[in-house]
C-alpha cells in the first residue's frame, strides 16, 4: 500500500513542477494511468493540456508520441501502412504514432468519424489490426485525447461508443492571478517541461498498476456504485445513462485513489469524489433539459446528493477482515 502512494505521489509532485495549481487534474490524471485507462481532456485552448500529457510521459518515463488529428487525416495515419518493399519482394508493416505508451490524440474532435474510430480497438483491446494481421500494443498503454467545448465549426462530434471508452473527462479551467504569475516567472527562460526528469520507471508503474487491483471494496461500496449508474438511466432529464463500462471505472478509481490517500479499502466518499468525471461524459441529456442548459455532471451530482450513502459498517467490516 505504501509503494502505490509513494509511486503515485511521486508522479503528481513530479507533474507539479509544470503544472501550476492544477493539482485536482494532475492527480485525477495520475489514476487514470493506475487504472490503465484513457482521459478525455476538454478545455479551452492554452490552460495545458498537452503539456500535462507530456509531463505525465517524461514523469515515467513513457514512449510518448502526438497525433495532431485533422479532417483530411486517415485512419491509416494512426494506425500505421503495409508497404510493399521491392527489395524483399514482401509487404512490411510500418507502425503509426498510435504504437507508443502514452499516445496524446490533440483536437481529437477535429477528425472524421472513420479516423476517429481508428482509436476504438486500440482503446479497448490494446492492439491494432492491419491487413488483417493484428499487433499488439506496448505497456503501459494509454491514451490523453484534448478537445475544444467551444469551437464547433469544422469539428465532428464524438460519438457514444468512442465517448464510453475514455475512463475519466476532466477539464483544468483558468489558473488564478497567482497561479498565472508563478506560470510567467517558472518560464523565463524555458519551459519546465524541457527539463522533467523522470520520477518512476516503467516496471514500478505496472507494479503499481497491478497492486491497485487488490484494494479492498466492500459489497456495500458495490451496490453503491451501482445504484447511482441505474440511477443515471432513469433520471429524467436524462436520454442516455451511462453504461456498466461507467460502473467498472468508477470501481477502479475508487481503489486507486484509496491507495494514493494511504487506505486499503474504498470508501464512499471515494465514489462521490469520482462519480463526475467518471460518468458525466457518459451521459446525454435529454432535450428538454438541453434548453435548460442543464449539464450531465449536475445531474450526476444531484443523483448522489440524494442517494443513501452506505454507513460506517463499510469501516467495520474491513477492520474485522
Amino acid at each position: 500500500m505504501a509503494d502505490i502512494q509513494a509511486t503515485a505521489n511521486r508522479i503528481v509532485e513530479n507533474v507539479e513542477h509544470v503544472m501550476v495549481g492544477k493539482r485536482s487534474a494532475v492527480q485525477l490524471t495520475v489514476l487514470g494511468l493506475l487504472c490503465q485507462g484513457h482521459i478525455l481532456i476538454e478545455d479551452v485552448p492554452g490552460v495545458g493540456k498537452t503539456v500535462l500529457a507530456k509531463s505525465l510521459a517524461k514523469s515515467v518515463g513513457c514512449k510518448f508520441q502526438r497525433i495532431q488529428f485533422t479532417p483530411d487525416m486517415l485512419p491509416s495515419d494512426v494506425t500505421g501502412v503495409s508497404v510493399f518493399n521491392q527489395k524483399t519482394r514482401e509487404f512490411e508493416f510500418r507502425p503509426g504514432p498510435i504504437h507508443a505508451q502514452i499516445v496524446l490524440v490533440d483536437e481529437i474532435n477535429r477528425a472524421t468519424p472513420k479516423t476517429q474510430s481508428a482509436l476504438l480497438e486500440a482503446m479497448e483491446e490494446r492492439q491494432v489490426t492491419v491487413d488483417g494481421h493484428t499487433y499488439p500494443l506496448d505497456v503501459p498503454f494509454m491514451v490523453l485525447a484534448t478537445q475544444n467545448p467551444i469551437e464547433y465549426e469544422g469539428t465532428f462530434p464524438l460519438p457514444e461508443a468512442q465517448l464510453d471508452r475514455f475512463m475519466l473527462r476532466i477539464r483544468l479551467g483558468y489558473p488564478g492571478k497567482e497561479e498565472e504569475i508563478e506560470v510567467l516567472n517558472r518560464q523565463q527562460h524555458q519551459h519546465p517541461v524541457n527539463t522533467l526528469t523522470q520520477a518512476v520507471g516503467i516496471e514500478e508503474l505496472r507494479a503499481a498498476q497491478e497492486a491497485v487491483k487488490d484494494i479492498y471494496v466492500d459489497q456495500l461500496v458495490k451496490e453503491y456504485i451501482i445504484n447511482i449508474v441505474r440511477q443515471t438511466r432513469d433520471h429524467p432529464d436524462v436520454y442516455l445513462g451511462s453504461s456498466s463500462r461507467g460502473a467498472l471505472a468508477i470501481y477502479r478509481l475508487g481503489q486507486a485513489r484509496a491507495a494514493l490517500l494511504g487506505r486499503d479499502y474504498v470508501l464512499p466518499d471515494d465514489v462521490k469524489a469520482l462519480a463526475g468525471p467518471a460518468l458525466g461524459h457518459r451521459i446525454i441529456v435529454g432535450p428538454a433539459a438541453r434548453i435548460k442548459d442543464i449539464e450531465p455532471e449536475q445531474i450526476v451530482q444531484d443523483i448522489v446528493d440524494q442517494m443513501a450513502v452506505p454507513g460506517a459498517q463499510v469501516g467495520r467490516q474491513r477492520v474485522r477482515a
